[in-house]
């Protein structure tokens, strides 16, 4: 397929998207070749999107290399298009969905681990920060850096505001052997208990609240860390409409955000992003 990310011979669909996803082999002629993938748009309103992807080159990055030139392409609009694109992808590389699930998981966090992913390096920086031997994972998403805390022998639990991100989580790790008590709970009012676990970490989260709710987050953060509070956060041009990101962050916000917390101790640095961490 080509590398180009722009339409050029068909017009991009209307910003409001609606993504057919399917798998195969070969690309008819009258798809547009967009990245890895390729796509048309269709009578009914809704855009078809080919990609040939299969259980043994699922995962995150895989998926996310695919979709995001049709994103900057104009094929994909707006964080709804996206998250359907990417489950229809995830879902249609296997005869099930639940074993399209199942290698999703599984390679992508071989991937994490081994460094081989370009988020490895955050995950990586995440987990070298761990203090203590329980760990509060908020804003987990699809909990792959939970996964790795688990399997790294940490207690872990983690929380997601998304029911559908929790339960994706637990069948996984329940499928795995992997204990991870997962459990749906908003960021700002953290469903756990002052003081109960070691480390709580909030990675690549923030960029998705409101300055305001940012600032409750950390406190709710070291309102349950004993010893350890770790931010992350992306550095971008813009804020990354697909993924629901709502602010554009520097250190210097990181720094800001430190003076507004009582805390016993903080420390900000640049590693794929920036890093704020916090002593309760």
């Amino acid at each position: 397929m080509s590398a180009s990310v722009s339409a050029s011979a068909a017009p991009a669909p209307a910003r409001r998207t609606v993504p057919v996803v399917r798998r195969t082999l070969s690309v008819p002629a009258d798809f547009e070749e967009c990245g890895r993938f390729a796509w048309r748009a269709c009578r009914d309103g809704t855009v078809e999107i080919l990609h040939s992807l299969d259980t043994t080159t699922i995962s995150d990055s895989t998926m996310i290399d695919g979709l995001t030139p049709l994103v900057l392409g104009g094929v994909l609009c707006g964080q709804e298009a996206f998250e359907s694109a990417a489950v229809q992808v995830i879902e249609s590389t296997a005869g099930t969905a639940d074993a399209g699930w199942a290698a999703f998981y599984d390679n992508s966090v071989v991937e994490l681990t081994s460094g081989t992913s370009p988020f490895g390096p955050v995950h990586r920086q995440a987990r070298s920060l761990v203090r203590g031997h329980s760990v509060l994972e908020v804003g987990c998403c699809f909990g792959f850096l939970a996964l790795q805390l688990a399997e790294d022998g940490h207690a872990v639990s983690a929380c997601d505001i998304t029911a559908g991100a929790i339960d994706h989580l637990t069948r996984q790790a329940t499928r795995r052997g992997t204990p991870v008590d997962a459990v749906v709970g908003d960021a700002t009012r953290l469903p756990f208990a002052t003081d109960s676990v070691d480390t709580v970490t909030l990675i690549h989260l923030l960029e998705h609240l409101d300055e305001e709710a940012a600032i409750q987050a950390i406190l709710e953060a070291l309102r349950v860390a004993r010893e350890r509070v770790v931010v992350a956060v992306p550095f971008e041009d813009e804020p990354s409409e697909h993924y629901g990101h709502l602010l554009r962050l520097t250190e210097a916000d990181l720094r800001r955000w430190a003076d507004r917390v009582a805390h016993a101790g903080a420390r900000t640095f640049t590693d794929h992003g920036g890093w704020l961490v916090l002593n309760p």
